[in-house]
């Protein structure tokens, strides 16, 4: 076995220890990151061949969330960890996002990353440790990379940024911003945050990019003093000849296309038709060596590349005709689902989402198991992105990796907005379909949910826009670009997603093609995109201005109430009978929570009403005054029992039964009469007297009394079956 080495520095204000030698030996590069009793393990491996044909970098990075790292089984059937949770695969992508820019151009060796949780003691994120533990990783690793990164998350807390707060820290924080650079710049953020205004961001980011020095400088002296030697990767071939005879015979007609063309479109079809020409002048020539279609297309691609970037840094003309500045067309519409309880459609240009939107019960909030420190979540965002969105086929075979991401996305976007579950006791989800897309669809997606969510009346805080901002550079000119479309985005170097209101940010993400961005373009990034946020917005507030204020006609009616949480066995019943007594007679679902804060839903308002003083009436404890409707479920010689609700019942002497003297009880009521009766004396141990005749007579307390003080109660009243103090009551 090697010798282990360790490492260590601090960020924040706690410690970080790096050790390598001990474990996966056989992998490329391994290490283990602790912080606290937190740990991971991080092991980088290049294939040693390549598959033939391949004609992309085959990158993979897991993260694997292994339920033994918190001294917990997993549940389900099988009891072993299956298909990754949703915070596994966002974790997979934070980790993946800042590694990948810095391979070497054309690399085609397989590449995998897998980072495995050891130990998970609640306190210390492990998301940003994974990127921190991929990056020493491949370091030291024997892959060609051009490395390291170093990241950190920051918080802003009581009105100070902090360097990787801990889960409990974040608790009280209005920034969640995850970010990674180099030495120079900084090359992904990823930030959640309660419209934090754009000086503060921008603010955030620099005390961030400084803060993680420190991880950094630690890579890189475990570089220097065991990394090993790098090995030779495949690259890409070009053939130099291939591309000088393609771009001699294009002349300059992929520019003329470029400029000609500005809709999308017609562009293309031009496009395919040089490219079907070029492609035949070759086969002509059957002796022609040099014939590779694969090849002449890549050469006719870069072409594309070069004429698309050349006239934006250089014309300042977009391929669409727009300015650095200028947004696509806007349009928005809600109602469009008649039966959903809220949805809204949202259209940029040719891109297009339809947000739909669906109430529920606290109970169906979405319960998670996995090293998460976030247990249920009450708001789900989800994003589907179908074939037919782009004029394509594929399987569909459920959400890809990118759609969890840009899911999550815009449920961060959004979910400072959304009340707290005491002012709108509901669950919430979120579906936005991507029915068309030219580019920039999770942003467009903010802004169909949002419409969704004013159109079922939730009362959010301030409607949420999103715009997608891009960057072309050379190294020395540089343009950004507002609302990028698809072309732009996939010929750009960068793709910087922001969100927010009116007031500020809410969430932000950004990933990169090139090796980092100087805080100076961010900077100007952000600034451009508040203009354009603020011009969505404006477009937005047309259609809706602000949430409708009623729901949904099929929409549930949520009711709440709170009880003494001793008194939940009295709603639930034996066996449950008792709920599922009341859900099935007044058409509701109940849902209770530990503190006894009780729920209650029901399509029909007026039967979860009567359904919520049903609980009222078991919950509360009888006081003098009060009058019940019950039911007659003892006779004696002295009186009468009335079952108050299950379990409790109050006695009414013989001459507070009628106005009219009684020789026997009979006279007055029978077994299983229904009667309503007064509330006139519960006594220490919990004995309830009832009067019917303050009743009939319209009695106060005091005269009701007044007529009953000369009789002492005979046998008392109280619960059957030994069961104390009774339940019930009216809603007063």
């Amino acid at each position: 076995m090697s010798e282990q080495k360790t490492y260590t520095t601090t960020v924040g204000d706690h410690d970080v220890v790096i050790s390598t030698g001990k474990l996966a030996e056989q992998a490329g590069g391994a290490v283990t990151y602790r912080v606290g009793d937190s740990m991971l393990l991080s092991t980088a491996t290049m294939s040693k061949s390549v598959r033939e044909g391949l004609d992309f970098f085959p990158l993979s990075v897991d993260f694997e969330e292994k339920m033994y790292a918190a001294g917990r089984i997993p549940g389900g059937f099988f009891r072993r960890e299956g298909k990754p949770t949703t915070e596994a695969v966002l974790t997979s992508r934070l980790t993946d996002r800042p590694l990948r820019p810095l391979f070497p151009d054309g690399m085609r060796n397989e590449v995998q990353i897998i980072v495995t949780t050891l130990s998970s003691d609640s306190v210390y994120h492990l998301d940003i440790m994974s990127v921190n533990a991929a990056s020493a990783a491949l370091s030291i690793s024997d892959i060609p990379w051009n490395g390291p990164v170093g990241a950190v998350r920051v918080g802003y807390i009581d009105g100070e940024l902090v360097a990787d707060p801990t889960i409990q820290q974040m608790e009280t924080s209005t920034l969640d911003l995850r970010m990674a650079g180099t030495r120079d710049a900084i090359i992904m953020v990823e930030s959640a945050a309660d419209e934090v205004p754009e000086a503060l961001m921008i603010e955030a980011l620099a005390f961030g990019h400084q803060a993680m020095q420190p991880i950094i400088d630690l890579i890189e002296q475990m570089q220097s003093e065991i990394g090993k030697e790098k090995r030779e990767a495949v690259y890409q071939e070009t053939n130099e000849e291939l591309a000088a005879v393609v771009k001699e015979r294009l002349g300059g007609r992929v520019g003329g296309v470029v400029a000609e063309q500005t809709e999308r479109d017609s562009r293309n079809e031009a496009l395919e038709v040089l490219r079907e020409e070029l492609l035949s002048s070759f086969e002509e020539d059957e002796d022609d060596e040099m014939f590779d279609a694969k090849a002449i297309r890549l050469v006719f691609g870069d072409e594309i590349k070069k004429a698309v970037r050349n006239r934006i840094l250089y014309d300042g003309v977009r391929p669409d005709g727009r300015s650095y500045s200028d947004i696509r067309e806007l349009s928005s519409e809600v109602g469009i689902s008649p039966r959903a309880h809220g949805s809204g459609l949202f259209k940029r240009g040719q891109t297009q989402v339809l947000s739909i939107l669906a109430l529920g019960t606290p109970r169906e909030a979405q319960k998670l198991d996995g090293l998460s420190p976030e247990e249920t979540r009450r708001y789900m965002h989800h994003y589907n992105f179908p074939p037919f969105s782009t004029g394509e086929t594929w399987p569909m075979r459920g959400p890809k990796r990118r759609e969890i991401g840009h899911g999550a996305l815009a449920e961060n976007a959004l979910l400072p907005m959304i009340p707290p579950e005491e002012e709108f006791p509901y669950t919430i989800r979120v579906v936005s379909e991507v029915l068309s897309s030219n580019g920039s669809t999770s942003q467009a997606s903010v802004c169909a949910s949002s419409l969704a969510l004013m159109d079922a009346g939730v009362p959010i805080k301030r409607p949420v826009a999103g715009v997608a901002m891009g960057l072309i550079t050379d190294g020395e000119k540089y343009a950004i670009l507002t609302d990028i479309q698809g072309m732009e985005d996939h010929l750009g170097d960068m793709d910087f997603k922001v969100a927010g209101t009116s007031e500020g940010i809410t969430a932000l993400q950004m990933d990169i093609k090139i090796s980092g961005l100087t805080m100076d373009i961010m900077t100007e990034a952000l600034e451009q995109a508040h203009t354009g946020r603020l011009t969505i917005l404006d477009s937005m507030l047309q259609t809706i201005s602000a949430p409708r204020e009623d729901l949904s006609l099929f929409a549930p009616r949520m009711l709440t109430i709170k009880v003494n949480p001793d008194k939940i066995g009295a709603i639930i019943g034996k066996g449950g009978a008792t709920i599922r007594s009341l859900e099935e007679e007044f058409e509701v679902s109940v849902d209770i929570q530990e503190d006894g804060t009780v729920f209650v839903a029901g399509v029909d308002g007026q039967l979860a009403e009567e359904a919520l003083e049903r609980i009222e009436m078991l919950t509360h404890d009888p006081e003098p005054g009060d009058q019940f409707t019950g039911k007659v479920v003892r006779i004696t010689d002295f009186g009468a029992f009335v079952e108050l609700m299950p379990g409790q019942d109050g006695m009414v002497h013989i001459s507070q039964l009628s106005s009219d003297h009684l020789q026997r009880v009979e006279d007055a009521v029978q077994m299983g009469d229904e009667v309503m009766v007064m509330v006139t004396d519960v006594s220490p141990e919990g004995k309830i007297r009832l009067s019917r005749r303050a009743v009939l007579e319209g009695w106060t307390l005091e005269e009701a009394r007044e007529q009953d003080a000369p009789r002492k109660p005979s046998g008392g009243g109280g619960s059957r079956n030994g069961r104390g103090r009774g339940r019930g009551g009216n809603r007063r």
